[in-house]
């Protein structure tokens, strides 16, 4: 039998917020410090790692400087488990937000490749936070946080540090979180990712103005056919019984690409519904007052289709600047390769303004994004720009009165940087003026 390789990765990631120092000079972070080395060393008694193997990463020091990003990046690419020490605080820092995502896009890529459950997030309570503020990634994730004890949900691991009374129920928490660890670690195995720059990444808990908030609508819409109506001679493995069904980046991803898609716009702290062009109702909306925001999802084969390219340049002459369109394109399908010019100049006569709409980011996942790792890392400003423009678009709440201006329905994009938008803005300003 084959034996498997030592893996020596750090068996957890702690993501904590920093809290701000006050009088006296006390280290207002030493408690976390006394937590990690705790964990660390019930991991290292539960494991084999070798003498020097570091058990767990924590980040000690001020996050600015030379070198900082790339340090936390590589180690949230390579880290086997994430665990986030929930707090008001925590939610609120958009520092935590981005190492959450970035931790979050490896489960959602190893999901996509394998099609096998990912769940190596092992959230600890350091304050207890109501549900109700909790964002939609924090929500999503199923954890019984009883096991660890009565008193730890009640007061969470800070309580139970600070006070003697409640020693032995802070030992008893952070032995069950060590075992959960290990668990995990030892069971999921998510694959190794490339760093995120932390310079552009987003933050898994939107604005940072906007707190953790509820998660806003994304709309996702597929045009492509189903293996029962492909071209004649295009390959079927490609597609499913429903447009929803299309997976272009077959073999390497195993899974449909609409469902990828709303994990990773899930990931940014959006509700996403996924809809085919082929039914669905959204089209006839009112162009003027959208509904919510969109990524539109097109695969060039569908184009051969006429009455599908027909309602697709009736939709593009409608110029709805809210919807944003990516053209998954995957470089290793022969076929789409040999097909590529004819489909391309097929897709420019028929959607002439999406082509050329938006900003540079834009136009390139208009043209093909060739691979499931380009397609992750350009969603995120696709997104951004789609809910920048239902925000121009939107209908003004509540309507203006007298000489004074109404404001645009608030939507907070995942960079964080959402404004209000004046009703005197001119409509046809495009997305790279955002």
């Amino acid at each position: 039998m084959q034996q498997r390789a030592a893996d020596h990765r750090p068996y957890f990631f702690l993501s904590y917020a920093h809290t701000p120092g006050y009088g006296g000079g006390t280290d207002p972070d030493m408690w976390v410090e006394r937590l990690f080395q705790d964990l660390c060393g019930h991991v290292m008694a539960m494991t084999d790692l070798p003498a020097g193997t570091p058990a767990g990463f924590m980040d000690r020091e001020i996050r600015s400087g030379e070198g900082w990003s790339e340090r936390l990046g590589s180690v949230l690419a390579t880290c086997r488990v994430f665990v986030p020490l929930f707090s008001p605080r925590y939610f609120a820092s958009e520092m935590c937000g981005k190492e959450w995502y970035a931790f979050e896009q490896r489960a959602i890529h190893h999901r996509a490749r394998s099609n096998q459950p990912a769940e190596a997030i092992v959230p600890a309570l350091w304050v207890p936070v109501p549900p109700s503020q909790l964002p939609g990634s924090a929500e999503r994730i199923q954890f019984n946080h009883r096991d660890f004890g009565e008193r730890y949900v009640s007061d969470g691991l800070y309580g139970l540090i600070k006070l003697r009374l409640f020693a032995q129920e802070y030992e008893r928490a952070v032995y069950e979180l060590a075992k959960r660890i290990v668990t995990v670690a030892d069971t999921v195995r998510i694959d190794t990712g490339r760093p995120v720059d932390y310079r552009l990444a987003p933050s898994a808990f939107g604005s940072r103005s906007s707190g953790a908030g509820a998660p806003k609508p994304m709309r996702i819409t597929i045009a492509a056919p189903t293996r029962h109506d492909v071209p004649p001679g295009r390959d079927t493995a490609y597609y499913g019984d429903n447009p929803q069904d299309w997976n272009p980046y077959h073999p390497a991803a195993a899974r449909p690409l609409a469902y990828v898609t709303e994990e990773l716009v899930r990931s940014l702290n959006y509700q996403a519904v996924i809809g085919s062009f082929d039914e669905d109702p959204g089209q006839s909306e009112d162009k003027r007052a959208p509904a919510t925001p969109e990524i539109l999802l097109l695969d060039r084969w569908a184009l051969q289709d006429e009455d599908r390219r027909r309602r697709l340049a009736a939709f593009d002459a409608e110029n709805r600047p809210w919807v944003t369109l990516v053209v998954p394109w995957n470089r290793d399908d022969p076929q789409s390769t040999a097909a590529e010019a004819e489909l391309t100049a097929i897709l420019e006569r028929t959607l002439p303004v999406k082509m050329s709409q938006g900003r540079a980011f834009c136009r390139v996942a208009a043209k093909g994004v060739p691979s499931m790792e380009a397609f992750g890392q350009i969603l995120p400003q696709v997104v951004e720009v789609a809910a920048q423009q239902y925000l121009r678009n939107a209908t003004a709440y509540p309507p203006g009165s007298g000489g004074g201006h109404s404001e645009r329905t608030r939507l907070m994009g995942p960079m964080g940087n959402t404004q209000f938008i004046p009703d005197t803005l001119d409509p046809g300003t495009q997305a790279e003026d955002v």
